[in-house]
């Protein structure tokens, strides 16, 4: 997983006004901490910032913080939490969290299937029940994403997390096997539909047969 570079300036100031006050000229604010780190206020380009988000997914972006405070310190991190403007979407603040290179972190990768399923011919429908997958793995090993063959599922098999050929120094956390990808009978997927529309039907039928009483009254 290459890292992606993205300076930041240490910043003295709290609250709200400096806050607006930086997004004025094209920066918002940030923090750095970690277990072994002290937090430090930060302040990010927002283009720059923009730019290493477009690159991939950016829960699983490792970035190279440079922070200018006269000299210059390096830092690996990751985003542990961004928040956006609800209406606008322009970065308010965002939580980098320091990570040791050299010791396994727990993130989410999404799964990819691959080939179509030998039930789909038969009338079943592929049905994807988890689309990541939290795993084990150093910063340099995190995968894009887990491809997993779906050749051949018919109708009824499945898939569990075990299933997925996981790359090397990539590991599951303990105990886990969950189901990841299923073929159901599409006449199964209708029953339901089909009991909720006669339960809507039912409950329509005697919403009808109240008003009706209550005009006889």
């Amino acid at each position: 997983m290459k890292q992606h570079e993205l300076s930041a300036t240490i910043r003295n100031t709290t609250g709200n006004g400096p806050a607006r006050s930086l997004r004025r000229e094209g920066r918002f604010p940030a923090v750095l901490y970690g277990p072994r780190t002290e937090p430090i206020l930060l302040s990010v380009n927002v283009r720059e910032f923009e730019r290493a988000v477009q690159k991939g997914n950016i829960r699983r972006t490792i970035f190279s913080l440079s922070i200018q405070n006269g000299a210059t310190l390096t830092r690996p991190a990751v985003i542990k939490e961004l928040q956006t403007h609800p209406v606008s979407g322009r970065f308010l603040h965002a939580d980098f969290y320091e990570i040791d290179m050299n010791r396994k972190l727990r993130v989410m990768v999404p799964v990819v299937t691959k080939g179509k399923a030998r039930g789909e011919e038969f009338g079943g429908m592929l049905q994807i029940i988890e689309r990541e997958i939290e795993v084990l793995c150093l910063p340099q090993e995190m995968p894009d994403a887990l491809e997993l063959d779906v050749t051949e599922l018919g109708i009824g098999d499945t898939l569990h997390v075990n299933d997925i050929a996981l790359p090397a120094g990539v590991e599951l956390p303990p105990g886990v096997n969950y189901t990841v990808v299923t073929v159901v009978s599409q006449k199964a997927e209708a029953a339901p539909a089909a009991a909720e529309a006669e339960v809507a039907e039912a409950a329509e039928g005697e919403e009808k047969g109240a008003a009706s009483e209550k005009a006889a009254e």
